[in-house]
């Protein structure tokens, strides 16, 4: 089966270019988005130290990958959400709610290290398009 790599067309956010990854994948029917975080259009981290501004940009992301897939956010499967501190789980989880507001999709959440010190959260989604 043929790989399509996806890349936004759209200006809400620009990956960095110097990280060897694509913003997302489609395979078949399946749609997968790299874990996405809440860099903007010009491609630096905003909304810093601000968890609920960071998570609408992140999800915000993610939504602009799976669309640039044929997916929206009700074909998602799966989601795995990576949080720097866990005691920002909250706030992260009422914006998600927005984001999925009837039949969210199955979810993990875990506390990790970030790739950069600014970064509060990471979201990647998994997705399916067929009928």
């Amino acid at each position: 089966m043929p790989r399509t790599t996806l890349r936004p067309r759209s200006l809400e956010f620009q990956p960095r270019p110097t990280f060897p990854y694509s913003p997302g994948a489609r395979g078949g029917d399946m749609v997968y988005t790299a874990g996405q975080v809440a860099w903007d259009h010009t491609g630096n981290v905003t909304g810093i130290g601000d968890i609920r501004a960071q998570t609408i940009q992140t999800l915000t992301n993610v939504k602009a990958v799976l669309e640039e897939g044929g997916a929206t956010l009700d074909d998602v499967l799966k989601c795995n959400v990576y949080m720097k501190d866990i005691g920002d789980f909250q706030i992260m989880n009422e914006e998600f709610a927005k984001f999925f507001p009837e039949n969210p999709p199955a979810r993990t959440t875990v506390q990790t290290p970030m790739a950069e010190p600014e970064m509060l959260v990471e979201i990647e989604a998994i997705a399916y398009v067929g009928k």
